[in-house]
């Protein structure tokens, strides 16, 4: 095996196996190892037709004793059971969830990046809808599947400040729609406008709530968090997506001695921020350099070149410091995979 760990990518690569469970006349089967990365359905299922289907995303870390830490994965194990709940999925157990991620990262051991790389093993548990309906109804049979490979950084910066642009042609979520959901709609919706994003040099698109286009909603496919006055700042929003992140970002904050504010942020706001940035487990932390509002002919910088600023640098440093097990975790966040 000959990988350029430090220079990874975020993008698809193969690895040895994967874990799935099928979900059968109203229960779940066993644990079953797969070599193959295909799928067989019925054309009718309804993950294909009427979008029924939530995934996750997680991580896998090698620290300098190298020894495997997964990162508050039981957390991704509740996110799953409550977008089930959204779309009407049958919710799989967390023991379920949590046995298929550790059985998954250990049968590709051999692809966790060594500590060091910057890299990791991205962990994707995808549940779909496989049982045949023509109509817009549940289906009765899923497939529940946890597949893996290593990456790098999601935005090809890495940490360093990153140009976005503000939206108002497209909406990602209705305000009482699927937002809160990791669901695979929301994606796609989202798709039209970081495309043109990225056609216009801007690394991702950020969006305004869809009612009245005033306040800041999500940033990509990320939550979107501002510094100010010792102040941690994150949007509050039904449409928003709960970032594990972003969570432990707001806890982290508090352990420094920072106040933390989750309410809605008016886009009119970003004049007055010291620091912005986008957070999730694929970025971790994005920094944002400026915010191009073109729509009103205004441009928010926040950082010159590829700086990023003092305290999203220290967040960033003691979250991944606890990831990959350099820094201690009195949180109680890590599992380590013996």
């Amino acid at each position: 095996m000959n990988i350029d760990w430090k220079n990874l990518g975020f993008g698809i690569s193969e690895t040895d196996y994967n874990v799935r469970c099928y979900y059968r006349d109203g229960k779940w089967g066993e644990l079953e190892i797969s070599s193959s990365n295909q799928i067989t359905m019925h054309m009718a299922a309804t993950c294909l037709h009427y979008g029924q289907e939530s995934f996750e995303g997680l991580k896998a870390y090698r620290g300098s004793d190298n020894r495997i830490r997964l990162f508050r994965y039981d957390e991704n194990a509740k996110r799953m059971k409550r977008s089930s709940q959204g779309i009407l999925l049958a919710e799989v157990p967390q023991s379920i969830f949590q046995g298929a991620v550790e059985k998954a990262v250990k049968l590709n051991e051999r692809f966790i990046p060594p500590h060091g790389t910057g890299a990791s093993l991205y962990v994707r548990p995808l549940l779909i809808g496989t049982g045949a309906e023509v109509g817009v109804k549940p289906a009765k049979e899923f497939l529940f599947i946890v597949f893996v490979m290593p990456v790098g950084p999601y935005f090809k910066a890495g940490f360093k400040p990153v140009d976005i642009m503000i939206t108002r042609e497209h909406d990602r979520a209705a305000p009482k729609g699927t937002g809160h959901l990791k669901v695979g709609g929301n994606y796609a919706a989202s798709m039209t406008s970081v495309a043109k994003a990225h056609k216009e040099g801007y690394a991702t698109a950020l969006y305004l709530d869809a009612k009245e286009k005033k306040y800041i909603d999500e940033c990509g496919p990320a939550n979107f968090f501002a510094i100010k006055n010792n102040t941690y700042i994150t949007p509050e929003s039904h449409s928003i997506l709960p970032s594990i992140t972003n969570m432990s970002l707001m806890k982290l904050a508090e352990d420094m001695g920072m106040k933390v504010e989750r309410r809605p942020i008016a886009v009119e706001e970003l004049e007055d921020f010291e620091e912005v940035g986008a957070c999730g487990t694929a970025a971790v932390i994005t920094p944002i350099g400026k915010i191009v509002d073109s729509d009103v002919g205004k441009t928010y910088k926040f950082v010159e070149g590829d700086t990023p600023g003092k305290i999203s640098k220290k967040l960033y440093e003691r979250l991944i410091g606890i990831q990959y097990g350099d820094i201690e975790d009195k949180f109680g966040w890590i599992t380590i995979l013996d």
